[in-house]
């Protein structure tokens, strides 16, 4: 599996007053969504996120997501050393994704780019379907 990069997924209370200090951090500017009720702002490897707290809650328990080359060979992988997939693959709107549970119970997000166009890091999360066993 190629790992492309990562992004650090940060939830904020206001998501307009921490852009400015993340976009000079980072030395970009903010590319900005909405998904399921979450205002997402992706300046380079961070993922700023605002929104209601139930959403945040489900959000918080996903450690990071990681951007692969494909979404399918992460899923192989991942199964093949241990984890659980949690949810997906399942389309984005910049490619697929998925959510999985490593061994020592950190949750991931991985994503891709396949077929797509887009910026990996994408933060299209399959809310609300992250439950511990």
């Amino acid at each position: 599996m190629e790992i492309l990069g990562a992004s650090l997924r940060i939830c904020v209370d206001d998501l307009e007053a921490a852009i400015p200090f993340y976009e000079r951090l980072a030395g970009g500017r903010a590319l900005r969504f909405d998904r399921g009720g979450v205002r997402v702002a992706a300046i380079g490897s961070f993922l700023l996120m605002s929104g209601p707290e139930p959403e945040l809650e489900i959000l918080r328990k996903v450690t990071a997501t990681i951007a692969v080359k494909d979404v399918d060979e992460a899923h192989r992988l991942l199964t093949e050393l241990g984890a659980r997939i949690v949810a997906g693959p399942v389309p984005t709107p910049v490619g697929r994704n998925l959510l999985a549970m490593h061994p020592d119970g950190s949750v991931f997000e991985y994503v891709d780019q396949r077929g797509r166009g887009g910026s990996a890091g994408s933060a299209q999360t399959a809310s609300g379907r992250i439950r511990k066993s």
